[in-house]
């Protein structure tokens, strides 16, 4: 009796501590799970900042980046570069475009995957892949948009390719398959200019969704090879045809450009980014189609500084430089919002003449907030404007001396100003910077931007970037702070500070 009891009590302990490891260790729940995978977190290879997409010797540095968050992992060797995020069709959860790279692909070409939602297995499945023509994920522009005016979103891939082409794909899901759920490619464009999407209004029944609208179309802007003049083009327009499914050429159309002396074109457009840096380092207004300036819209380039800087709708906007690269006709910049990151700016720039350039400029339209202004046209070099001297207009630079609590002010015509001597610091005697004088809500302005050297050593009133009102009591400036937002010119109630010219 004495001997089954003890063996009956071996065995009770034998079992809990089995129980205790099997529970312990996490058996328990592959033993009943019905997953035949093993679950992994996505991992996503972020690019660095300072050089934005990563070789294959650095592609185990890797980070975990919410604003990139792919559903499912992309294989060894992936590099996610742009996500779409989309509602799924029937709403449970949703549907997701990765572009990426593949880190061994020497010529960097983009790859475009598209993950839904299985709901009968209850996860996230990979459908469907395509190759894209940009080769250059640095100017990647990855984007959905109702091309064909259905309501059913288009993907838009567009971005430069290893000969410094602009290329746009674009796909479209294709209505004869939803099972497996494949996209067709509509459009397959590469230029050596330009390629733009030509936005028309749709009607309110459109916007309502009771009817559908217009297409948009698509045009290409390339080199004139029959002409001897580098600024004359060649425009090519592609609408949708609905019965072959695919974007067509509609029409070509010569574009003469201005005659300018041609060894200086090609000094500017040698494929050198940092010459046509130099070129558009400068303050540009808006110059409407019918010729008159626009005073109130303008952009200040600062490739020193790595810097675009928008004015207009009595607000400024600061974009970090990220990326340059130089096109047939100019170059095309990639821009980050210094306040905002996810607000990203791609400038495409093309010389016009000597003192005069055109911009197109996309945003990324994935981002959900309203931004009105166009900075699309035609901008011209600020101190080749005439601007008429009267109580609506302001001299964006001038000659002059002052002094001030800061020290010695000398304003130079080029853009420039120095502050000398004064009570400022004793070691550092000299600031240097730029500036411009700009009018904003019927008021007289002035920036001042120290540079970077001495951005915070000038004064606690001058950081990186002020802005003041500039009063004038006969030729004495009264400069008040303040700060430039979308609702308008805020006073932050600071001591003025007055300018005395010197005799």
């Amino acid at each position: 009796m004495k001997k089954s009891f003890l063996v009956f009590s071996i065995g009770i302990v034998t079992v809990s501590i089995l129980l205790i490891v099997f529970l312990a260790t996490g058996t328990w729940t592959r033993f009943f799970s019905t997953e035949t995978e093993e679950y992994q977190r996505p991992m996503v290879i972020t690019p660095q900042e300072a050089n934005p997409f990563l070789s294959a010797g650095n592609a185990g540095q890797t980070t975990w980046d919410e604003s990139l968050n792919v559903k499912i992992p992309l294989e060894d060797g992936e590099i996610a570069i742009a996500v779409i995020n989309h509602e799924s069709e029937g709403g449970f959860a949703e549907e997701q475009f990765v572009a990426y790279m593949i880190a061994s692909d020497t010529e960097k070409k983009v790859n475009v995957t598209y993950i839904d939602y299985d709901e009968i297995n209850r996860k996230y499945r990979r459908l469907w892949n395509a190759h894209a023509i940009a080769a250059r994920p640095e100017t990647l522009s990855f984007f959905s948009q109702d091309l064909i005016g259905d309501r059913n979103n288009c993907i838009v891939v567009a971005g430069m390719n290893n000969r410094n082409e602009h290329t746009m794909a674009v796909f479209r899901k294709d209505p004869s398959r939803p099972i497996d759920r494949a996209f067709n490619k509509i459009a397959d464009l590469q230029i050596d200019g330009s390629i733009i999407i030509q936005e028309t209004g749709r009607s309110q029944a459109y916007q309502q969704g009771i009817t559908n609208g217009q297409s948009f179309n698509i045009a290409a802007y390339g080199h004139d090879s029959s002409s001897g003049n580098i600024l004359d083009q060649i425009e090519t327009v592609y609408s949708y045809n609905p019965f072959s499914g695919q974007y067509e050429q509609k029409s070509v159309a010569r574009i003469p450009g201005l005659q300018i002396e041609q060894q200086r074109l090609k000094e500017l457009l040698n494929g050198d980014s940092g010459v046509f840096e130099n070129f558009i380092n400068d303050l540009w207004y808006y110059v409407s189609p019918r010729g008159t300036i626009d005073s109130m819209q303008y952009i200040y380039f600062d490739p020193s500084n790595r810097e675009v800087i928008f004015f207009g709708n009595e607000a400024q906007q600061v974009f970090r430089w990220v990326n340059s690269t130089s096109t047939r006709y100019g170059l095309y910049i990639t821009s980050q919002n210094i306040s905002i990151s996810t607000l990203r700016r791609r400038i495409d720039i093309e010389l016009e003449s000597l003192d005069s350039i055109k911009l197109r400029v996309s945003e990324d339209v994935s981002l959900k907030i309203e931004i009105i202004e166009s900075w699309d046209g035609s901008y011209r070099r600020a101190k080749t404007v005439n601007l008429k001297e009267s109580a609506s207009s302001v001299r964006p630079a001038i000659d002059a001396q002052y002094d001030s609590l800061w020290g010695r002010i000398q304003f130079f015509e080029n853009g420039e100003y120095t502050i000398s001597s004064g009570n400022i610091d004793a070691n550092n005697t000299l600031k240097k910077g730029h500036y411009v004088f700009f009018k904003a809500n019927e008021n007289d302005l002035l920036e001042l931007r120290p540079n970077e050297a001495n951005a915070y050593t000038v004064s606690s009133r001058i950081d990186n970037r002020t802005v003041y009102k500039v009063e004038t009591i006969g030729n004495v400036l009264i400069l008040s702070r303040v700060r430039l937002g979308t609702s308008g010119i805020q006073d932050l109630f600071e001591p003025p500070v007055t300018l005395t010219p010197v005799n």
